[in-house]
């Protein structure tokens, strides 16, 4: 059975502010997939190219100290991650899945900046196929939405 996400407030745009994708270079073809999802979840709700920075980072590994560096420059509203680990043969992906997820989780605790998790993990390349806009939709996309639904959020909290 497959899950799907609750529906987002389609009444949610972007605003003011940047938003920076910090993204892996791995598996390229599932990043830029991944990428493009995300500047267009980002453009669909009114961002201008101006408002939209994509960095690269080395690996998923990489991801959490890009991000919070990203979220501590004051130059961002939110930060979204994206990267693709595959499972291999040793439990290396264990390693890097659990560090990327927890320093990804520290980084917006610590910045108060919304650091939004958008880095596959998956058995296969073609379960990660289907996340980076196949059959189970653009994992990319779903971290943007979020993004914005997080800054409008965060927003009405502090009363902007």
């Amino acid at each position: 059975m497959q899950k799907t996400a609750p529906s987002l407030d389609h009444t949610l745009t972007v605003g003011e502010g940047r938003y920076a994708i910090v993204a892996a270079r791995w598996h390229a073809e599932i990043m830029d997939s991944l990428i493009d999802g995300a500047r267009s979840a980002l453009s669909s709700r009114g961002a201008t190219e101006s408002q939209i920075d994509v960095l690269r980072v080395p690996g998923s590994f990489e991801l959490p100290l890009a991000c919070e560096q990203a979220a501590l420059s004051g130059k961002y509203v939110a930060v979204i991650a994206l990267g693709v680990v595959i499972q291999g043969e040793t439990s290396h992906h264990d390693y890097i899945n659990m560090s990327a997820a927890y320093g990804l989780m520290q980084a917006g605790q610590k910045t108060g900046i919304p650091v939004l998790f958008g880095l596959l993990t998956c058995h296969t390349i073609e379960q990660a196929l289907d996340r980076a806009g196949g059959k189970v939709g653009n994992k990319g996309e779903e971290a943007a939405l979020a993004a914005i639904e997080m800054v409008n959020l965060l927003r009405t909290i502090k009363g902007n």
